[in-house]
């Protein structure tokens, strides 16, 4: 799994027993899967389908850095599935973890579309993300 962005847990982003507000990390989670669906389907007009169950497995505390993961885990023709992990930068600690988060391509007029993924398969998907991001490292 590879790690994409990262936030800073502050004060305002607590709970009352000082943890991480469960509701703040979903919004984090939401923008950042879409950010990373977008990417990956070729478009930034998508929207949240679905997320799987939810399940916290540890806290992250004010002062604490959280890193997104995301993987594509299923495509099918308007939608990508992802998988997401999020974990405290510090030590690496699972946070939350989502099996599938789908996101749906929309066209202008807000319909499903197909998206530039659609009918690969991972592998190709991974290649082509891959090949993708040499050429943007390479200027």
């Amino acid at each position: 799994m590879k790690y994409y962005s990262r936030h800073f847990v502050k004060p305002g982003d607590l709970n009352p027993a000082q943890r991480l507000f469960g509701g703040q990390l979903l919004a984090w989670i939401d923008e950042e899967a879409a950010i990373f669906a977008g990417c990956q389907m070729g478009t930034p007009m998508v929207v949240t389908k679905l997320m799987s169950e939810i399940n916290f497995v540890s806290s992250a505390f004010c002062g604490d850095v959280v890193e997104f993961g995301f993987e594509v885990v299923e495509i099918g023709r308007t939608s990508l599935t992802i998988h997401c992990e999020v974990r405290r930068k510090q030590d690496h600690a699972l946070i939350l973890r989502v099996d599938r988060i789908v996101f749906v391509a929309l066209d202008a007029e807000g319909r499903p579309t197909p998206h530039q993924k659609a009918g690969m398969t991972l592998e190709q998907a991974r290649q082509a993300t891959e090949e993708n991001r040499e050429r943007r490292l390479a200027g």
